[in-house]
């Protein structure tokens, strides 16, 4: 009973925490200035990957960890929910290597990549990735080209047939379909990113040398601060990729000498070990991008802190409304704010217009006392954006 609880424990924390993390990628690229980049379009599909994955196939792996395998839903959405496993982890790979050719254009040809990646052509190849992956997935499985005598899997029963019968929801596979889909898929993709990644490293090394013998100062040129922002986006994306081998290469190996070996029941305990760490990769990009990226790690802070530019634009207006509603009396316009003295300091010493403003109107509006303070809190108080307020209020 208790193991069955912790089971049921870790498997829905592992759920919400996959698409937790992948919806705040995606909240912390669409709302920070910084991250709102082109190449940052790989990796919010990457995100809204991993969290389609966490919302129509976590669940029912869950489900049929829990279920010891039986499925009550039919043989009809078991298919459907195979060729979704299917389409994302595909889709995955797929993203991964556009990432790693975006890399390689903007650092081998830094000049020429906002020629060559556009709006348009990203939007074509993240079109083309989740065409391709669809079709390598749904395709085979709903055609019955994944079994050895072409028959589609799992069409012989239907929904809670599987409590009579000990129904089980397996992906079938051979020979000819294993090699295909994990070379093609797989190994052939990953080859290709580990040789352009090389690449990528052996001109970002060159690039960094030829920087540092032409700017012998401390002084660093706007074109290398850009080429530097670069270096660490390949790395953060490298290290994404490098948790992905880690994370799937234990699946496909093992997927791969399943079907080579023709076992068309693998064994049930190595297999969940296997896919469940393969799952964990969803759960662990959300977590490297803050980790190597200060420009996440600083969208990361003002989503969950609630702070950044709309919050300060809505704190100042707040401010400035409630300006607007206590006119300053004469008597209240030049007052210090220490001793309550008319003030006689130079204009540059003297109080901003805005601290005079809010003396005034908490000696007048002592109610209003809470909503200054709140703010302070924010750390977008009045105080600090006076400049903000005297520009809506005509400069006081």
């Amino acid at each position: 009973m208790i193991s069955t609880a912790l089971r049921w424990l870790f498997l829905v924390s592992f759920i919400v925490v996959t698409i937790g993390g992948n919806v705040l990628v995606c909240l912390a690229v669409g709302l920070s200035r910084r991250l709102r980049r082109i190449a940052n379009c790989f990796v919010v599909s990457l995100a809204v990957t991993d969290l389609l994955l966490g919302l129509l196939v976590l669940p029912f792996s869950a489900t049929l960890e829990l279920r010891s395998g039986h499925w009550p839903l039919g043989g009809t959405l078991c298919n459907i929910y195979v060729s979704l496993d299917v389409m994302f982890c595909t889709a995955s790979i797929l993203t991964l290597l556009a990432i790693s050719v975006d890399r390689y254009l903007a650092i081998s040809a830094p000049l020429c990549y906002p020629r060559r990646v556009t709006p348009p052509r990203v939007a074509l190849a993240i079109t083309t990735i989740w065409v391709t992956s669809l079709a390598m997935s749904f395709l085979p499985i709903h055609l019955g080209w994944n079994t050895a005598d072409f028959r589609v899997q799992n069409l012989d029963w239907g929904i809670w047939d599987e409590v009579e019968e000990g129904r089980t929801c397996r992906f079938e596979w051979h020979n000819n379909y294993v090699l295909l889909d994990a070379f093609g898929t797989f190994y052939l993709p990953l080859l290709v990113m580990c040789g352009m990644y090389h690449c990528i490293f052996q001109i970002a090394r060159k690039q960094v040398r030829r920087i540092r013998a032409a700017t012998p100062s401390f002084a660093p040129t706007a074109s290398a601060a850009a080429t530097a922002r670069e270096h660490k986006a390949t790395v953060t994306l490298a290290a994404v990729l490098g948790a992905f081998i880690i994370c799937w290469f234990p699946y496909y190996t093992f997927f791969t000498c399943m079907g080579i070996g023709a076992e068309t029941n693998p064994p049930t305990t190595a297999h969940s070990v296997v896919l469940w760490l393969g799952y964990f990769n969803s759960v662990v990009n959300p977590i490297l991008y803050p980790a190597l990226n200060r420009d996440f790690r600083r969208a990361y802070g003002e989503l969950l802190c609630c702070r950044g530019p709309r919050w300060r634009h809505i704190s100042t207006t707040i401010c400035v409304s409630l300006r607007k509603q206590v006119p300053l009396s004469s008597e209240h316009r030049d007052t210090d704010l220490t001793n309550g003295h008319t003030d006689t300091l130079p204009k540059r010493e003297r109080a901003s217009p805005l601290r005079r403003a809010m003396a005034a109107t908490l000696l007048t509006r002592p109610d209003l006392n809470v909503h200054f303070r709140l703010c302070n809190v924010h750390n977008v108080g009045c105080n600090i954006h006076n400049k903000e307020c005297n520009i809506h209020n005509g400069g006081g």
